[in-house]
């Protein structure tokens, strides 16, 4: 079925709404570029760097990878500038009709007496969805979602169909302000990603990238400096699906599609009180997109081209 795009303003209008609500989710808009600002959705300036290389074969990391985190096997960026973190929004290679949807299953640190009084965190079915039409994804994952769902946060990261990402442990900030999120002061960030891979490993999970995507998309470059030691690739993304919060799966895959390009990375959720018409969007998404020749990938076959 194709999807018409609406009107540019009932889009603003829905982008609009997605920014307000996103004090739990990843998030969309971009802050004031300066080298003291939270960046949200957007690479910082300051860590573009060289261009992006996988590392060489054996070259030691900076710093030893704490309990839990994977071997660097997928590819990940030369450091930026300074040796900061590197930061990948959308691939270079502007020909190749590929796509990455992402999805975030967020929780936060404390929401476990919601998740005990029947809040569902988590979203089997849209899962069950991306098997079933066969899409390749890469999921951000809170280290506190794996320890609320760990079954299936072990299904999803011994699928080959799927990769697991890290979305932090307790889906604090990494820099403020940021929605709302409490922040995490620069001693704890490092600390916060290794509890995320830690739990992952204790879940059962093996299909683990070293990718991390900021809570709520925000970032600077203390958060930035504060992760070099963890030899992880930042991932941001150039398509918002506003899925945080809407009712309407049709106005969420008119989103996508309307921002989709050869290279793009989709930001989804995987969290059914936050995100509860994902699946049916994706049903709408995926079929579409393939009828324009698009070919969905993981994340790490992204990273690097």
């Amino acid at each position: 079925m194709t999807i018409s795009v609406r009107k540019a303003a009932a889009t603003a209008a829905l982008g609009a709404a997605v920014t307000a609500a996103l004090a739990g989710c990843g998030g969309g808009s971009s802050a004031p570029d300066g080298s003291r600002e939270a960046r949200m959705g957007t690479p910082a300036a300051s860590a573009t760097g060289p261009a992006p290389q996988s590392p060489s074969p054996g070259a030691p990391a900076p710093g030893a990878p704490q309990a839990g985190a994977p071997a660097p096997a997928a590819p990940i960026l030369a450091p930026g500038a300074g040796g900061l973190t590197p930061v990948f929004e959308r691939t270079k290679q502007q020909t190749d009709k590929t796509v990455a949807l992402t999805f975030d299953a967020d929780m936060t640190s404390d929401q476990g007496p919601r998740a005990a009084a029947g809040e569902r965190f988590d979203n089997p079915q849209l899962i069950a969805a991306l098997r079933a039409l066969k899409v390749p994804s890469t999921v951000f994952m809170t280290g506190r979602w794996a320890e609320e769902y760990p079954d299936q946060a072990k299904a999803i990261g011994t699928d080959p169909n799927f990769e697991i990402a890290n979305h932090s442990y307790s889906h604090h900030a990494f820099t403020s302000p940021c929605y709302g999120l409490p922040a995490l002061d620069t001693a704890a960030a490092r600390a916060d990603v290794d509890r995320a891979f830690a739990a992952f490993k204790q879940a059962g999970a093996v299909n683990t990238v070293p990718y991390f995507r900021f809570p709520g998309g925000c970032y600077d470059d203390a958060a930035l400096r504060a992760l070099s030691t963890a030899r992880v690739t930042a991932v941001q993304w150039d398509v918002v699906s506003g899925d945080a919060f809407a009712k309407d799966p049709d106005a969420v895959a008119e989103q996508v599609l309307a921002g989709v390009k050869p290279g793009s990375v989709v930001v989804m959720h995987c969290t059914r009180s936050a995100a509860p018409v994902t699946e049916e969007a994706v049903r709408k998404i995926v079929p579409e997109l393939r009828k324009r020749g698009y070919r969905f990938v993981k994340v790490s076959e992204l990273v690097g081209k």
